[in-house]
């Protein structure tokens, strides 16, 4: 955001109309609530002179306002702006600020950029207040003492804000899970920013994804007249004995995608009801598995809600079924004890989880949580999210939906997105094996859409070549140069109608360019808006992992 202000500043936009657009915004948003009473703490920088605007405004606005600045010096516009701010008889404190003090307290002293610890005298009181009076303190662009960039305290304290008002660009440590305690509820403050301006920023910028996004999710686009088969094929490998509800919770969010065809292979004592509560999904038997070419038949497949560590990869068909998943050319997604066999895999190997996620024939999803993550990629687990995240991806091949309050998804090209609307009372146990089935799902009918367009694709290129004979045929032409080799009609019927991609050099499939991060994206975004919604329709309790795939299979949030 620094460079983007340094832009306007060089095209010649003044620095204070930059200033009063953004506070006017602020002070309109604090009136449409006014408090009481104000007390703007005031910084040396230009926030501080943001702060007084704000002052300004709601003096002018007749709320009761006072001043108070730690700092004997300030940059000449701020400077400037308290000179105005005295001498229309707004008062200026000239001790320390009781931390009990009943004004709403508006956080001026820094913005982005902070890097050295703030005055320990100025970290008590501002710890002081929160102790006092918590919720009662809003922050201008960054809540001073916390780095705008990871989101980590500068030092040893800093405020704690209700309400955070972010100007222009979304600062990136704002959204972090170590800043949301901080931050408190955040509100992007538009500054109106040229489009021109946004265009020139590099594909890894992390993008923010909320609920106004939903509208635009890159989803797939199914043949109207497609049967079942046409709108995804998954096959669910989930549940144990030690988690019964596992595969069934899984198996409702990929019943929420809307894909096709479900079929699972479930150990029956680790989901007894299934016949009854979901008799649309065909269950398997285990032994489907032996078959060399088992998987072709599927468009996706999803592995790990609930599976326990009951099975051991010394276990031969366990070495087959994973010999059988990485030349798999469909969507692959490991979640929960999936990623935890990977990770013992490997090591059981002595490779890295890179090594074989990398031979994988066809796209791969990844979806850990943070003890997950640790466990597949121990190297980069001290990294914050979004750098671990993109390191997976890339060292990987695969998009990888790194979990948590904010989750951060990852695609093997370096583009990057966090969630920043979601709902803390869906951290619950189940939600994960939701969002798995739905996200396989998801993909599965991407898979399908790219599956059927090749079917299509086939049949055109038989008509041609029928037309072609017909032709040769007239003109007396020679028939075997009118039709293509042997080698390249395989090359054509491979991937049409019910059988598998075509095979593609590893980690490339037919499908990678539309099974990629951003429709994991897309499907962890949506998960979190049904999340909020459970929560908004039901109640602080309401976020079940039933009721969130209720809305997911309704999709009204959107």
């Amino acid at each position: 955001m620094a460079a983007l202000e340094s832009q306007l500043f060089a095209s010649g936009l003044p620095v204070e109309a930059l200033m009063e657009k953004a506070a006017l915004a602020i002070a309109r948003q604090l009136l449409a609530r006014p408090p009481a009473a104000a007390l703007v703490l005031v910084g040396p920088g230009h926030n501080g002179g943001d702060g007084l605007v704000v002052a300004r405004e709601l003096h002018l606005a007749g709320v009761h306002v006072r001043l108070w600045t730690p700092f004997e010096r300030a940059k000449p516009l701020t400077s400037a702006h308290l000179r105005h701010c005295r001498w229309l008889g707004i008062p200026l404190l000239e001790a320390e600020p009781d931390p009990n003090d009943g004004a709403l307290w508006i956080d001026g002293l820094f913005g982005i950029g902070q890097q050295r610890p703030i005055e320990d005298s100025l970290a008590r009181l501002l710890t002081r207040r929160h102790q006092g009076r918590p919720g009662a303190l809003v922050a201008i662009d960054v809540p001073t003492g916390l780095c705008s960039d990871s989101g980590r305290l500068v030092g040893g304290g800093a405020a704690r804000a209700r309400t955070t008002y972010c100007l222009g660009l979304l600062k990136q440590g704002l959204v972090q899970d170590t800043a949301l305690a901080w931050v408190g509820q955040l509100e992007r403050i538009d500054l109106g920013l040229p489009a021109s301006q946004l265009v020139p920023l590099v594909a890894s910028q992390p993008l923010a994804l909320g609920a106004a996004d939903g509208a635009t999710a890159p989803w797939p686009e199914l043949d109207p007249a497609a049967g079942k088969y046409g709108r995804g094929r998954l096959l669910v490998l989930a549940g144990s004995p030690s988690y019964p509800g596992a595969a069934e919770l899984c198996l409702q969010g990929a019943s929420a995608s809307g894909c096709g065809s479900l079929k699972a292979l479930v150990d029956k004592a680790g989901a007894p009801g299934l016949g009854t509560s979901q008799p649309h999904v065909v269950p398997l038997d285990p032994a489907i598995l032996e078959a060399p070419r088992a998987l072709e038949r599927f468009d996706a497949v999803v592995v790990g809600p609930g599976l326990g560590a009951n099975q051991r990869l010394a276990d031969p068909s366990q070495q087959q079924l994973w010999d059988q998943l990485q030349g798999f050319v469909g969507l692959l997604l490991l979640d929960a004890d999936g990623l935890n066999r990977l990770a013992d895999l490997s090591q059981a190997r002595g490779t890295a989880a890179n090594q074989w996620l990398r031979q994988r024939q066809g796209p791969t999803w990844l979806t850990p949580h943070g003890a997950e993550f640790a466990r597949l990629f121990p190297d980069l687990a001290g990294l914050p999210p979004l750098e671990a995240a993109a390191a997976a991806a890339h060292g990987s091949a695969a998009s990888v939906l790194l979990k948590g309050a904010h989750s951060v998804i990852a695609a093997a090209d370096g583009r990057r997105w966090q969630l920043v609307e979601t709902c803390p009372g869906a951290a619950r146990a189940g939600l994960g094996d939701v969002l798995a089935g739905y996200a396989a799902g998801r993909g599965a009918m991407a898979v399908a859409a790219v599956r059927c367009l090749a079917a299509k694709r086939f049949v055109a290129a038989h008509r041609h070549v029928a037309a072609e004979r017909q032709i040769a045929a007239e003109q007396h032409v020679a028939a075997d140069r009118a039709i293509p080799s042997e080698r390249a009609w395989a090359a054509a019927s491979a991937g049409a109608g019910n059988q598998a991609l075509a095979p593609n050099p590893p980690g490339q499939s037919a499908a990678t360019l539309q099974v990629d991060g951003a429709l994991l994206a897309a499907a962890a975004l949506n998960h979190a808006l049904a999340g909020i919604q459970a929560r908004r329709l039901r109640g602080p309790g309401g976020a079940t992992p039933m009721a969130v795939a209720a809305a997911l299979a309704q999709e009204s949030f959107n």
